[in-house]
């Protein structure tokens, strides 16, 4: 049983230090506008919403430490991207 309850304890330790290193790298200026919204991405759990007005763009924007041009420019390259397959 404690073998358990220690296994557990060091797997939550590490799930919350790997989410306290990709909140610092979804923010970090050494990464390029497209990494940072992937990395808000992955630790969310959601997608970069196709819709320029969408109100997630201004939180996506906040969180990252991009300006919500930067954001913007992401949906572009995402629908020519796509537009291009």
């Amino acid at each position: 049983m404690m073998d358990f309850r220690a296994r557990l304890a060091h797997q939550q330790a590490e799930s919350a230090e790997r989410r306290r290193m990709d909140l610092a790298e979804q923010s970090s200026r050494l990464k390029t506008a497209e990494e940072r919204i992937r990395i808000w991405e992955r630790v969310h759990e959601v997608i970069l919403p196709k819709d320029p007005s969408h109100r997630l763009i201004d939180i996506i924007a906040a969180n990252t430490g991009l300006t919500s041009s930067d954001v913007h420019e992401e949906q572009h390259r995402r629908a020519a991207q796509r537009a291009a397959v």
